[in-house]
């Protein structure tokens, strides 16, 4: 759900961004270091709008790089510990599909014993 709400915003950001660089086609001037050039502030303003989008994205690879290599280095320290000690893990039961798994406990609790209909009503 996060994912979809991110694109949503990121759709709403861009239809914002475009309306506003079509509104401003005006040519400018733009100092760099070397001298000076003129440019349509549309193309400015999409290529600032690019270039932001490059670089937090960027940022979002390389992150994900390094926490990914942190698993790998965390499991393999996992692994090195559970040879040294012998221990394994639990395997955790799985109900059956669709069905909550019932167990005596649960049955007492909730009034459904194992007795039948027929033997619950002699005396």
């Amino acid at each position: 759900m996060k994912i979809q709400w991110s694109l949503i915003l990121a759709l709403i950001f861009a239809l914002i961004t475009a309306v506003f660089a079509v509104i401003n086609v005006d040519p400018v001037q733009v100092n760099l270091l070397f001298g000076s050039v003129s440019f349509p502030l549309i193309l400015l303003i999409l290529g600032s709008t690019l270039l932001g989008g490059i670089i937090v994205g960027s940022f979002g690879i390389y992150r994900g790089y390094r926490l990914q290599r942190e698993v790998k280095g965390l499991h393999a320290k996992l692994v090195h510990i559970q040879e040294a000690t012998g221990y394994v893990f639990p395997e955790p039961e799985k109900p059956e599909r669709g069905r909550k798994k019932r167990t005596a406990e649960t049955d007492t609790e909730t009034g459904n014993g194992t007795e039948s209909a027929e033997d619950s009503n002699q005396p």
